[in-house]
């Protein structure tokens, strides 16, 4: 059993039917207990001031760790930037590459799988048990995430931190599946949190730590992750192909704008928190999302992990006082 690196959401589902162990190297790098070092490290090595932190942390990870063998790289359907993070990795680990087809074609979606297949040396038929294992741990993350718009006992950050660990299940399905259990049975016992202003946060998931708490502290809740969510595989499908073809962070925006108003409507969504990463080309489809969304939204930015900034502490605070007002 190996622990195989991920860039970003791949069909885990294979990974874990060959008996390996899939890792998703960002949450890796913003959980460990100093990433702001670990972009450093990146930058000392040669990556640039002017480069996306994530690129620099998912570097810095695996130049110190030697028990990654593998590398599953998302090469059409993230972040650019991950063409020439391989080229440089080549020498410390192997590189399989996964690209989403732009067009969400089922045929050229099904091939990709079939590649993952043959190089990890499994089989459809197990990919498709360990998706059905899965799908129960999905669906009481579905639950979860029910539990923080519609019951109003889980806060928007105990939302994220849950939906955006379903990309590798923390390594440990098994042990997730457990622990996620008991924190429904906790979160089920507790009182209704008392109604705020509701906010959905869309975008990539934030670097910056304390933005969830400044909302609320603001008068605001964040009831929508909007990633986070698509991390966790909504809705229930019948196979690797649907599954991965409906989700939507590797296409195109027009995807997730889609999916962005049906959460507006269900959770009663009051404003948009639009999150973008520094250096990023995602930054550019806040255009798109301000054309095409009917609700008051605020773009902030982040670039390096650390407390949030006292700039965008006000920003949120005098955004919410609109919103509410």
């Amino acid at each position: 059993m190996a622990l195989i690196g991920l860039t970003t959401s791949v069909p885990v589902e294979v990974i874990l039917a060959a008996g390996h162990t899939p890792v998703d190297l960002n949450n890796v790098f913003i959980t460990a207990p100093d990433p702001y070092a670990l972009v450093a490290r990146a930058e000392a090595d040669g990556f640039a001031r002017s480069l996306c932190a994530w690129i620099k942390g998912i570097y810095a990870v695996l130049a110190q760790r030697e028990d990654i063998p593998v590398l599953v790289a998302v090469t059409q359907g993230d972040c650019s930037n991950t063409h020439a993070l391989v080229e440089v990795l080549h020498n410390r680990v192997e590189v399989v590459r996964f690209d989403y087809p732009p067009d969400r074609s089922p045929i050229l979606l099904s091939q990709q799988i079939e590649r993952l297949i043959d190089r990890f040396g499994t089989t459809w038929a197990k990919a498709q048990q360990i998706k059905e294992q899965l799908d129960r741990i999905r669906a009481k993350l579905a639950r979860l995430d029910r539990f923080t718009w519609a019951n109003n006992h889980v806060h928007g950050w105990e939302n994220h931190l849950w939906l955006v660990s379903s990309s590798d299940f923390n390594q440990a399905p098994d042990q997730f599946e457990a622990e996620l259990d008991e924190f429904l049975a906790e979160a089920g016992q507790r009182p209704p949190l008392k109604e705020k202003t509701r906010l959905g946060l869309v975008g990539i998931p934030p670097i910056m730590d304390g933005l969830y708490e400044a909302v609320e502290e603001f008068g605001g809740r964040v009831v929508f992750n909007e990633i986070q969510r698509q991390f966790s595989m909504p809705p229930p499908s019948r196979d690797l192909v649907e599954q991965y073809g409906a989700f939507t962070y590797p296409y195109d925006v027009f995807g997730r704008v889609r999916d962005i108003k049906r959460e507006i409507k269900a959770r009663s969504l009051e404003g948009l928190i639009h999150y973008t990463q520094s250096f990023c080309f995602r930054q550019i489809q806040d255009l798109v999302l301000r054309e095409q969304i009917d609700l008051p939204i605020l773009t902030i930015e982040g670039d390096r992990p650390g407390r949030l900034d006292a700039r965008t502490r006000m920003r949120l605070e005098a955004f919410i006082d609109v919103v509410r007002s």
